[in-house]
């Protein structure tokens, strides 16, 4: 049997269909029905039909949703696509695609499609860390993942920030309604608006990468405060964790220098003397969220007939 992988975002809805080795058989790409919960099952339903048409079989499917599922019952909540909160999506798409559904946050598909075959494959224990628009987190470990008693395991970006200096407390204010979160500081707005603050420029995140790599003094200034808050919010999950190795996605992922900052930042905050975990970005970068969603189910769930 093929996995099939789906990616349900507010705009979009991503679907892929895959072998057992992960070679791509099949994509494509449609249009999220805002705000209509029936024409959204509707449009998953014909999705995973086209995917098994184009790849010759049948599969495994997975979906992964930019919000949280929680026990018992399944029910959304917490779901930027708000027309979602308060169904169980996947016993509803089950209903109409006559087998099982596996639904799952965005960030758990993110770790578990860096760990089977991504920049986290091979290592035990894999902590996937989402910086781009928004801040999230997946623990895979084992090959599974961690969704933990309550469904919220890998909540990480609302968490506050450890350790805030004078000129960080409280923090900004988070639309979850707490000050100072994770994600209010290292998400990718969070550090155009943090360099906004400083020096009154109004830049992507990108663009201030690229003035600090050129020497820039204030974009240099701004990625050291970023580095440094980034390293003392990893820290906090070394700590607690101790994860074999942490992959990074979304935007921020893509600022190079970020991985050589890193280091001696972590062995300054972790409680060890010595921190030797690697931070690495995604090897599968913007398809992992769908890749993760295929690779919900085992390899003996997926030869099951």
């Amino acid at each position: 049997m093929i996995r099939i992988g789906i990616d349900l975002g507010g705009t979009k809805i991503e679907g892929i269909a895959i072998d057992r080795n992960g070679r791509e058989l099949s994509r494509r790409r449609i249009g999220t029905p805002r705000g209509n919960y029936a024409a959204t099952l509707d449009s998953l339903a014909g999705l995973v039909s086209w995917l098994e048409e184009q790849a010759g079989d049948r599969g495994t499917v997975g979906i992964g949703i930019p919000g949280v599922v929680l026990p018992p019952g399944g029910l959304v909540r917490k779901a930027n696509s708000t027309w979602l909160i308060g169904h169980a999506l996947g016993d509803d798409l089950s209903g109409l695609v006559g087998r099982p559904v596996r639904v799952q946050n965005d960030a758990n598909c993110f770790a578990v499609s860096e760990a089977a075959d991504g920049a986290g494959a091979g290592f035990g224990t894999v902590f996937g860390a989402i910086v781009g628009t928004g801040t999230g987190a997946g623990i895979v470990t084992g090959g599974r993942v961690l969704t933990g008693r309550n469904g919220i395991a890998g909540e990480w970006g609302h968490t506050s920030l450890p350790w805030p200096g004078p000129d960080e407390y409280p923090g900004p204010a988070c639309y979850c309604g707490r000050p100072g979160c994770i994600e209010t500081w290292i998400s990718g707005p969070a550090f155009a608006a943090d360099h906004a603050r400083i020096t009154g420029e109004q830049l992507s995140g990108q663009e201030i990468a690229a003035k600090a790599d050129a020497g820039d003094p204030g974009a240099s200034a701004s990625l050291e405060r970023y580095a440094g808050r980034l390293a003392r919010s990893l820290a906090m999950v070394i700590d607690v964790l101790d994860p074999d190795v942490i992959v990074l996605g979304g935007g921020m992922s893509n600022v190079a220098r970020l991985y050589a900052m890193l280091p001696p930042l972590l062995s300054r905050w972790c409680i060890s003397d010595t921190v030797d975990t690697p931070v690495v970005p995604a090897r599968h970068g913007d398809s992992s969220g769908v890749r993760g969603a295929a690779w919900l189910w085992s390899a003996a769930e997926n030869a099951a007939p």
